[in-house]
């Protein structure tokens, strides 16, 4: 399977980018095709303006989105802040998942075709708060977006959703087991 992993946190050196690091190993040990962007790394404006005179992408943003149309899945590993995503990686996503690569709005009526059908996805999070504190009180926010407004939205589906939660009290042991619990998300190969 073809796997593309983006670590969607600005800072590389963080818990989500263990859990990315952790998902990546497996995958490859378990023989998959893997294609990695960590967002701290990439060289872009987030700003979008005007969809209609939206500047081209800039090398790393057109990079992105040649990963995301060769992969078969696509996983995504991010902090909740604020009850969303970063606003970098929603910059990412409104300049990533453009129309005419993402979705196609129909000249008359409501609807769209969805080009990124054909795949699945995958969206880890992590959070200080507990998993179902964000549930109750956000009303999961930030996978309603994802899972609904964005992902489904394209054509990918299913998702699949795990949260580390209430990371600011983890200990070092129970840091390492959410790490190894990475590998038991990975899809088994066909």
């Amino acid at each position: 399977m073809r796997i593309f992993i983006l670590l969607a946190h600005p800072r590389g050196q963080s818990l989500c980018g263990g859990l990315a690091d952790a998902y990546e190993a497996a995958a490859r040990a378990a023989g998959h095709e893997v294609r990695r962007q960590n967002l701290g790394d990439l060289v872009f404006d987030p700003r979008l303006v005007d969809t209609d005179l939206a500047p081209p992408l800039e090398p790393d943003l057109a990079a992105a989105q040649e990963n995301t149309a060769w992969c078969q899945h696509w996983v995504i590993v991010y902090p909740v802040w604020w009850g969303s995503v970063p606003g970098l990686f929603k910059g990412y996503l409104d300049r990533v998942l453009a129309p005419g690569f993402a979705y196609r709005p129909h000249e008359k009526g409501p609807f769209w075709d969805k080009l990124l059908s054909g795949r699945s996805a995958h969206v880890i999070t992590t959070s200080d708060a507990p998993a179902l504190w964000l549930r109750l009180k956000y009303w999961n926010s930030d996978i309603n977006m994802m899972r609904a407004a964005v992902l489904n939205y394209c054509g990918t589906k299913p998702v699949r959703l795990t949260r580390v939660d209430r990371v600011k009290f983890l200990s070092a042991s129970q840091r390492g087991a959410a790490l190894r619990r990475m590998a038991a998300l990975v899809p088994t190969r066909n």
